[in-house]
């Protein structure tokens, strides 16, 4: 018997920062963001010895244990052991010894929001396995927990969501840990020409997300004022996008996506770089009209709105700087579990 599971990843096109405290417990956040068709995955597989065995494929990284209640939190494999200790303590797992085995489709640190993607699609393969009744929202808030509170690990809510919901949100964030997900009834024609005009980018380097996140809520903290008011645009960007989106005005996209990368910049240092900047301006050059460094920034994913077949002229300008335009669809599901 095998317990599997799979989550999406996500775009986020508008917003990104706002859901970050404390800047939504003070003011609200509010983000739109969509899945594609790339996916962290679970696999919980039952051992008769008395072990548990953890492991992420991707990264060739493996730990062995005698049974118990708590796995150490040492640096190592900690998303797979602080979702086992935080369930663990809440439902008393099982006497049983088990193999926990992950892998996921994007580089950690790259922008799409593996890490915390990869905690909703664990929490969903013991769910299968125990059979435990949590909705989307439980999952969603239990995911945000074990990053947040359990490991200290800095970033926002909205991945969290992202991975359980799926589909094309509009996610509003406030105090005491409130999230509203709005699903967006996009018209299937206007997601198709976002999906053939958005190009995503990897520009073949990673980051460590906390030390901007902890950049950015500092700010906030110490009330920096330019910092804050780019906060404050954003929140605004993601009202503009939500509206072009139903209404189909896409020709605005690019515009409200440029819009936004020209404020995310100022909300703390090292999320923008001279790299970045030179790739987006030779982006911007080859005719996108826009685009967005994706997650915290510093690195990873970059998207680019590219109207008319202008894609492909600067899919030929990024080839220039190392990276690679990586292909997807959007999904509108979110977690997925199944037993066999």
């Amino acid at each position: 018997m095998m317990y599997r599971s799979k989550a999406p990843l996500r775009i986020g096109l508008a917003g990104g920062g706002t859901d970050v405290s404390p800047y939504s417990d003070l003011y609200g956040g509010a983000i739109l963001n969509a899945t594609v068709s790339l996916f962290a995955y679970a696999n919980i597989e039952p051992l008769k010895e008395n072990a548990i065995i953890v492991e992420a494929i991707d990264r060739k990284e493996e730990q062995r244990f005698e049974w118990d209640k708590r796995l150490p939190i040492d640096g190592k494999l900690d998303l797979l052991k602080g979702v086992y200790n935080r369930l663990q303590k809440e439902y008393a797992l099982p006497l049983t010894g088990f193999r926990l085995s992950t892998f996921v489709d994007a580089p950690a640190g790259s922008g799409l929001g593996t890490s915390s993607t990869l905690v909703v699609a664990i929490i969903g393969a013991f769910a299968e396995m125990l059979k435990l009744p949590l909705g989307e929202y439980d999952i969603a808030h239990l995911a945000y927990e074990i990053e947040r509170s359990d490991l200290k690990m800095a970033g926002g809510k909205q991945d969290q969501y992202a991975a359980t919901f799926g589909g094309v949100n509009f996610m509003e964030f406030y105090s005491e840990n409130k999230v509203i997900v709005n699903p967006l009834r996009v018209k299937q024609q206007y997601l198709f020409e976002l999906e053939n005009n958005l190009l995503l980018y990897y520009t073949d380097t990673s980051r460590e997300s906390a030390k901007i996140i902890e950049k950015q809520s500092r700010n906030v903290v110490e009330k920096k004022e330019k910092s804050i008011e780019a906060m404050h645009q954003l929140k605004h960007q993601a009202q503009l996008m939500k509206e072009a989106l139903l209404k189909g005005k896409l020709h605005e996209i690019g515009e409200v996506l440029d819009f936004g990368f020209l404020q995310k910049r100022q909300m703390a240092e090292g999320i923008s770089n001279s790299r970045m900047d030179e790739i987006y301006e030779s982006a911007k050059k080859s005719g996108a009209t826009g685009g967005k460094i994706s997650g915290a920034g510093g690195g990873g994913f970059m998207v680019f709105y590219c109207p008319g077949n202008s894609k492909y002229k600067v899919i030929e300008a990024l080839g220039h700087f190392g990276g690679h335009c990586k292909p997807y669809q959007f999904v509108d599901h979110g977690l997925m579990t199944w037993t066999i």
